[in-house]
């Protein structure tokens, strides 16, 4: 991203580009082009499409230092999404930052679940829900729904009260359901930390940004699941149900422990990619 020498012209959009692309390739990150793209607009506060159309278009100094900085950041391989400051998830724009996990595409697979699953006025639950994105996607696209988003950190809970403009969902701050009192619940849907530590410590740099507690929750990746399905059978109502999203390999573990734990009609669901991604199962 720096000047030859001698090369006093202004930088334009097209070289930035393939400059900032070049040094996100080297750095190891799959998607530089894109990311080179998503971060230019950002600093010149333009639509992504806009840069095709005027790849020739010089920029002054100020655009550049904005640009600089922000491919310093990825360059270090900070997440596109904490340098935006935000997140696309099903039809939502989210505001994210490094106290909450970045939403992933698999989970929307959880939420098309839920949505199926919910009967009409249901009471839903979200269970860890982080930036929101879960009870938020419920809420917003079934608004029949009464939804609450339960999460033992309170700056995560703070992100995703800023993410809820409208009020449609009941935050709570607690472990778990320790703060729900006996409140009972249709459905119970997470997406709890399924990384062991192990796992934790050998994943992409990436990954090193989001928070510990989001990512894992111990030494088998299995802790939080065995919590939110024993919290599960004591607040669903009878024929509710409990919908996971788990890691790779650990479906058949997870289904094991929700029929251990009395949970019937036990189905495991694969993602776009094939990958067994979610668990369910109905309190008889």
């Amino acid at each position: 991203m720096t000047r030859e020498t001698g090369d006093t012209a202004p930088l334009v959009i097209g070289e930035l580009l393939r400059r900032a692309t070049g040094l996100f390739a080297e750095r190891g990150i799959d998607t530089a082009r894109l990311d080179a793209e998503l971060l230019l607009a950002d600093a010149l506060d333009c639509e992504r499409i806009d840069l095709y159309t005027a790849l020739l278009q010089p920029l002054n100094r100020d655009e550049v230092t904005r640009y600089r900085e922000l491919v310093r950041r990825r360059a270090a391989r900070e997440p596109v999404a904490y340098i935006r400051g935000r997140r696309g998830f099903r039809h939502l724009e989210l505001e994210v930052s490094p106290d909450v996990l970045i939403p992933r595409p698999e989970t929307e697979h959880l939420v098309d679940w839920a949505l199926e699953r919910a009967a009409d006025g249901a009471r839903v639950l979200d269970w860890g829900t982080g930036s929101g994105a879960i009870a938020l996607a419920l809420a917003t696209e079934r608004p029949d729904l009464v939804v609450t988003a339960v999460d033992v950190s309170a700056e995560a809970l703070a992100v995703a009260k800023g993410n809820d403009a409208d009020g449609r969902v009941d935050w709570v701050l607690s472990d778990g359901t320790a703060a729900l009192a006996d409140r009972p619940f249709d459905l119970v849907v997470a997406n709890p930390p399924y990384l062991t530590d192990a796992e934790l410590a050998a994943v992409e740099p990436e990954l090193g940004f989001e928070p510990r507690g989001a990512l894992s929750s111990g030494p088998t990746g299995m802790e939080c699941h065995e919590q939110v399905i024993r919290e599960a059978m004591h607040v669903l109502t009878p024929g509710g149900s409990l919908l996971i999203e788990v890691g790779l390999g650990q479906a058949a573990a997870v289904a094991d422990r929700m029929r251990q734990a009395g949970l019937a009609d036990v189905e495991v669901r694969q993602d776009l990619a094939g990958v067994e991604r979610m668990v369910g199962g109905r309190r008889p």
